[in-house]
Parts: structure tokens; C-alpha cells; sequence
């Protein structure tokens, strides 16, 4: 079954994106959430114009994305968490790697963060991806907290 998808859909495709899918998720999940339409010739069309009027302002945002993406590789991250040794008192997710990119004046949704969850100190590479083309590795530090 074709699909055109209205939004981002996680391990599937972006808005705009035609996708084929099995019927079953297509009927029961996509097209009831209001996640994807039926990709019949005319829905191809009118999608097609869509994304030709789109292109020059896709440029813009594609542009704005490299900016923050320079700016986010010129910053030094450091993490402070509680340690026993190595070993941390809990994790390091995403969302504390969103907050550290915060207080650093980058304001970056934590669900375009994939690192995965760290329990030692050490260094360590997160990925971060600010647009569908634009997507950079972030160097981070954990390191224990002073008593």
C-alpha cells in the first residue's frame, strides 16, 4: 500500500514522503492517527506542487540548520553527574544532553538526540540531527561531580 505521510513518522519517513507499507499498519494505524493519506495519482500531483513551491523555502531552513550546526560544533559539553569511581549514580540520556546544550544558549528537542544511555565517565558522541540532511556527531564529556 502507498502512503504520502502528513507528518514525521519514526523509523518510517518525513512529511511528504510517498512510502510503501504493509495494508494492514497503513488501514489500522497511519491513516486513522491522521499520520498518512492514500497516495492515489491525484494526492501525487497536488503533492508534486506542493514540493516545487516548498523548494526555495526548504533552502532557507536547510541554510539556518548548517548555521546551528557550526555552532554546536564549536561548543565544549560537560556533563556533571554524581559518580562512585567510574560508575555513575544513575544515566546520562538524551534529555540531559538537550539541558547541558541548553544552558549553553542551543535549544535542541531531545528526540532529535540518539546517543543512547552512558553509565561511566569518559567521552562520548552523540548524534543530532537538526534537518533531514543536515546531521552532525556532538562530542560530550561526563565528568564526576565535585562533593
Amino acid at each position: 500500500m502507498e502512503l504520502i505521510l502528513k507528518q514525521d513518522v519514526q523509523n518510517l519517513g518525513f512529511k511528504d514522503d510517498v512510502v510503501t507499507v504493509k495494508n494492514g499498519y497503513g488501514r489500522n494505524f497511519l491513516i486513522p492517527q491522521g499520520a498518512a493519506i492514500l497516495a492515489t495519482s491525484s494526492a501525487k500531483k497536488v503533492l508534486a506542487e506542493n514540493l516545487k513551491q516548498k523548494a526555495h523555502k526548504e533552502a532557507k531552513v536547510v541554510a539556518d540548520a548548517k548555521a546551528t550546526a557550526e555552532a554546536l560544533k564549536a561548543l565544549e559539553i560537560k556533563i556533571t553527574a554524581k559518580a562512585g569511581g567510574e560508575k555513575l549514580f544513575g544515566s546520562i540520556t538524551n534529555a540531559d544532553i538537550a539541558h547541558a546544550l541548553e544552558a549553553n544558549g542551543q535549544t535542541i528537542d531531545r528526540k532529535f538526540i540518539t546517543s543512547g544511555i552512558v553509565k561511566r565517565t569518559g567521552k562520548y558522541n552523540a548524534t543530532i540531527r537538526l534537518h533531514r540532511e543536515v546531521i552532525i556527531e556532538l562530542a560530550y564529556e561526563i565528568v564526576a561531580e565535585k562533593a
